[in-house]
């Protein structure tokens, strides 16, 4: 099953375009990359969230990530509590979500054709002899 993993960071003000833009750049080439998404979390605050292929597939791109992330640093605040500028969770997926299944449309019946209508002629009356 596919793993993920999600980073926070809180971006220092003024600097949030810059951090955008520079994950625009950024194109990265892990093995085992899905895709990825940067959410906007609040004024200055962001969460990355990685799709992969693996867990393992996080583990081997770790010292590119870093690489990645060691040229974003200088945009970033200190999270406190002894975190620094990253809080990285990451884990294997143990279950799929998504939207509830849609009830079966029943099928459209064939309409049946009808024969066309053929116009009948109308009757002349008869001419009654005089």
């Amino acid at each position: 099953m596919a793993a993920f993993n999600v980073v926070r960071f809180r971006v220092k003000p003024g600097l949030e375009q810059q951090f955008i833009d520079a994950h625009k750049a950024a194109r990265p080439k892990f093995k085992g990359f899905v895709d990825g998404w940067l959410v906007k979390t609040g004024d200055s605050t962001f969460c990355v969230v990685g799709h992969w292929r693996s867990f393992q597939s996080i583990v081997s791109a770790r010292p590119q990530m870093i690489d990645l992330l060691d040229g974003m640093r200088d945009m970033l605040e200190d999270l406190g509590g002894g975190l620094g500028v990253t809080d990285p969770v990451s884990g294997d997926a143990v279950l799929r979500l998504g939207p509830p299944a849609r009830a079966k449309k029943p099928a459209k019946k064939a309409a049946k054709k009808k024969a066309p209508v053929r116009k009948r002629k109308a009757a002349r009356p008869k001419k009654r002899a005089r």
